[in-house]
């Protein structure tokens, strides 16, 4: 071996060794700049609200900004592709709900595969939806509701914040359950529903709780049950509509991925920030405003609930025989 191929070996061999001695430094410094969060939902609803209130603490945890982005469409598969095809180096988050689950199988021709593209970080929270219908409706109930459909086979039709959204599909699921005939009418955000639902143009939304909840309470819509198992706690007096309707379950679930390859240290690091986020008494009140329930768990928990409930939601979209594409 000449001097010089000598010389070249050994500084190759240096840059790698130096390379590997600072790889763990840089993830120890995490975060020195900026970092975006991908939110597959419209600016003011309840998924973007979760978001920059978690956003606003973990800036100030980390003294660096954590922007949010929102990439709407698509049933918000235009962020969580977006955030897969950023670098793996933990400046890039994808925010987490239903419908990265739903995705999977509601649409036959997405570029990635959510579960093999992503790591899981944390989840967040979980949130529940509620029937509401237009005042107009004349029902007061969900059997009521129910035998109402009946009674007005293909004359009922539903709002949805998109295609793919925990909002349509638990629409899909109770149609499923019923055999009630609905027509299904997708806009870009449940706000944009509203009005058309007040005006009876569209007779009622299964929305997130926040939102449906304020026009309840303001008497512009009838809050008719929760989609989840149990009565949720921040809304007692509402029935769920598995008291009519046994089985019944749609409860939404918000998190943080992270695309496939992102150093485990990093990982560990944001999961470390969003469980300490989850014992603050004052980010658990502002989630509490917007009807969520706190619902720290490790990556490993995280992956699982976001498996289960793509499997889950397999099951409903091939009962329901809905697709998208």
């Amino acid at each position: 071996m000449t001097r010089y191929w000598r010389f070249a070996f050994f500084a190759l061999a240096c840059a790698f060794g130096f390379a590997s001695i600072i790889s763990p430094c840089s993830a120890a410094d995490y975060p020195n700049r900026p970092v975006r969060w991908m939110i597959g939902f419209t600016a003011g609803g309840p998924v973007d609200t979760v978001a920059r209130i978690m956003s606003q603490w973990l800036s100030d945890r980390f003294g660096q900004q954590f922007v949010v982005e929102n990439r709407t469409g698509s049933g918000g598969n235009i962020a969580a592709a977006a955030g897969i095809s950023s670098p793996p180096d933990g400046y890039t988050l994808i925010f987490v709900a239903p419908n990265n689950a739903i995705s999977a199988s509601l649409y036959k021709k997405l570029p990635y595969d959510f579960i093999r593209d992503t790591e899981p970080v944390a989840s967040i929270m979980q949130l529940t939806n509620m029937l509401v219908v237009a005042n107009d409706v004349p029902v007061k109930t969900v059997q009521e509701f129910i035998d109402y459909c009946k009674a007005n086979p293909g004359k009922i039709s539903y709002a949805s914040s998109g295609n793919g959204t925990s909002v349509h599909m638990s629409a899909e699921l109770f149609k499923a359950m019923t055999k009630c005939d609905m027509l299904h009418v997708p806009y870009r955000g449940s706000a944009a529903a509203i009005p058309d639902i007040i005006s009876n143009k569209v007779q009622l939304i299964f929305d997130n709780l926040p939102t449906a909840l304020e026009q309840v309470r303001g008497g512009t819509l009838r809050g008719l049950g929760v989609t989840s198992p149990k009565r949720w706690p921040s809304v007692p007096d509402i029935p769920t509509i598995a008291e009519t309707v046994p089985g019944f379950e749609s409860v939404g679930f918000y998190g943080i991925s992270v695309p496939k390859g992102t150093p485990p240290e990093i990982i560990a690091t944001l999961n470390k920030a969003v469980g300490d986020a989850l014992k603050d008494p004052k980010l658990v009140a502002r989630l509490a405003e917007v009807g969520g329930i706190p619902k720290p768990m490790t990556p490993a928990e995280f992956g699982k609930l976001v498996k289960d409930e793509t499997e889950k939601w397999r099951k409903v979209v091939e009962f329901a025989g809905v697709s998208v594409d």
